[in-house]
């Protein structure tokens, strides 16, 4: 992967002004994830610095779902979701977390043996709290969190200080 590479993958990335609400600059992967070769970009890129020593990918909610399950797929390992309350068929762990007008509730179905090796995706870290609540998560549950990373950092929220380190491959 070159500099050029993830250049490229980063300038698929398009800039939504207003979205979801006036002031806020949202940032759509569409364009990335449809480019194969930026795609495979970016997944080598968030899998470098772990040496594929973890059993299984977990992905957060909802665009963590699709990085995640493309890491997944490159590395011939499986991938488990990690969903908001409520949409779990079955009996499932759950951690409860904070957010700046409320808290919210992460919830993962553990088909995994103790100890499993995970790898923890997702595609943003902004403030860091559904990053750590899922660390907790994969923690109570027994499991050992390799490594937490993700497609992009909003740096100027302070997350890598509250779940920290975490492996990013863009920062904004």
């Amino acid at each position: 992967m070159t500099s050029d590479a993830l250049a490229h993958a980063e300038s698929l990335i398009a800039l939504i002004p207003d979205f979801p609400e006036p002031g806020i600059l949202f940032r759509d992967i569409s364009p990335l994830l449809a480019d194969a070769t930026a795609l495979r970009t970016v997944v080598d890129a968030i899998v470098a610095p772990f040496a594929r020593e973890f059993d299984v990918v977990a992905g957060v909610e909802a665009r963590g779902f699709l990085i995640a399950g493309a890491v997944a797929a490159a590395c011939g390992v499986g991938m488990v979701p990690i969903r908001k309350a409520g949409k779990l068929p079955r009996p499932a762990a759950s951690v409860s977390y904070d957010l700046e007008y409320g808290q919210a509730t992460i919830e993962m179905a553990d088909d995994l043996p103790r100890g499993t090796r995970v790898l923890l995706v997702d595609d943003v870290l902004a403030t860091g709290g559904t990053l750590r609540a899922a660390q907790r998560l994969l923690e109570g549950l027994g499991h050992r969190t390799v490594g937490t990373a993700v497609l992009m950092e909003l740096s100027d929220l302070g997350g890598q200080d509250v779940c920290g380190p975490v492996h990013t491959v863009f920062r904004v």
